[in-house]
């Protein structure tokens, strides 16, 4: 398993958008750059997944796909066995990735003109989705209590307009790492509750938990919700699969479920066979391995990152509970956003993630992502030490 994780696998020149579009977006060279910035790991994924892949090539026929049953049991079993989440195959709606799977939210359950909150920083295509679909976005900032993030609900609240219909929802927490307790989480599902609205659980990371974290689902935290829930996952960010375009939406009310699917038919949207074959193969015994030792290979990246940032004054790594994205704020150094980014860029020539582009509260971070093999991560530490030399 260590070797999978360490593996240098070099994906410039091979359509990789982490890897070949970070010159383009970044400014970073492509031939001596560090490609930091989009949530896509750079390990190859699990045997099991490659092996069945490898059975669909040697059968050499891609017709038209029905074993949805396939998949649809993997994800029940993978629910259960991992989250500790009962479910029913027929929750399942399946769309063409994630990112489609909020858009449809938000052609499905809004309109054109409403207003849809989001608790930033968060994952900046949310903001986005919501503003391309014509609705109308409603920010509410977490509050910063040390090295994590809190929810404010009264302030929350008080930026309501009254015009919201849904709430998209981050567990665990895009850009920060941030893993919600189920208090938190049943607080959240009142909010909605409380104000009419549609609630969006994207759980996509839920599977890059550090040891002595717990994840929740937002259902088993507040089952009281489940009327107006939809929760969002995928074996995208923990296999490296979301090339496949494959996204699951577990929605248990029938007359929600109904709605999303009755306009996935009138739109002929299907989610991609081989990408539902693939992760099938993930959401296995075999899968649940590689994972914990992806997990264990990333929970070192982490310190060793940490270790390197904290070290310059100035710069503080908060500390990851989940996910593989770390959170780098800047601000000690005074230190406006262009000139400490212009560091990373030209200096470390290292692409990394905006921090103002997640939204309130980011305009002093960059996000890096660790997953990757350990040499990168040890060599990204030094050149960004070397890039901030004078503060030492």
């Amino acid at each position: 398993m260590k070797d999978l994780f360490d593996q240098p696998i070099d994906r410039r020149g091979t359509g990789s958008a982490k890897w070949d579009l970070m010159q383009k977006l970044f400014g970073v060279p492509q031939e001596d750059g560090l490609a930091m910035w989009t949530a896509d790991s750079d390990f190859p994924t699990a045997p099991c997944v490659r092996d069945a892949l490898q059975a669909q090539v040697d059968l050499g026929i891609f017709g038209y796909f029905s074993d949805i049953g396939l998949y649809t049991g993997a994800v029940q079993w993978w629910m259960q066995e991992r989250h500790g989440w009962q479910i029913e195959q027929d929750w399942i709606v399946t769309t063409h990735g994630l990112g489609n799977g909020v858009a449809m939210c938000l052609d499905v359950y809004t309109q054109p003109g409403d207003n849809v909150v989001i608790f930033s920083p968060v994952y900046h295509e949310f903001a986005r989705k919501i503003r391309r679909a014509g609705r109308v976005v409603t920010e509410c900032p977490l509050k910063r209590e040390g090295d994590r993030y809190e929810l404010d609900l009264e302030d929350a609240q008080a930026r309501l307009t009254g015009n919201e219909t849904m709430l998209i929802w981050c567990s665990p927490q895009n850009p920060s790492g941030r893993v919600w307790t189920a208090d938190e989480l049943r607080a959240v599902a009142e909010f909605a509750a409380r104000n009419g609205m549609v609630l969006l659980s994207d759980e996509v990371h839920h599977d890059l938990v550090y040891p002595g974290e717990t994840f929740v689902p937002m259902a088993v935290a507040a089952p009281e919700i489940t009327d107006r829930l939809v929760t969002l996952t995928a074996a995208s960010k923990t296999f490296n699969l979301a090339g496949q375009r494959v996204g699951s939406l577990t929605i248990s009310d029938p007359a929600m479920r109904k709605a999303m699917q009755d306009r996935l038919e009138a739109l002929d949207s299907k989610p991609n066979a081989l990408g539902m074959i693939m992760t099938a193969a993930a959401y296995s015994p075999e899968g649940a391995q590689w994972v914990d030792a992806q997990v264990a290979h990333l929970d070192r990246n982490r310190a060793i990152f940490d270790a390197a940032v904290n070290a310059i004054p100035g710069l503080r790594s908060m500390p990851l509970q989940a996910t593989y994205l770390a959170w780098v704020d800047f601000s000690g150094t005074g230190m406006s956003f262009e000139e400490f980014n212009a560091r990373v860029r030209d200096i470390a020539k290292i692409a990394a993630s905006p921090g103002p582009d997640f939204g309130a509260g980011g305009e002093s971070f960059l996000r890096f992502n660790l997953a990757a093999p350990r040499a990168l991560v040890e060599e990204a530490g030094q050149r960004l030490q070397k890039a901030f030399a004078d503060l030492q």
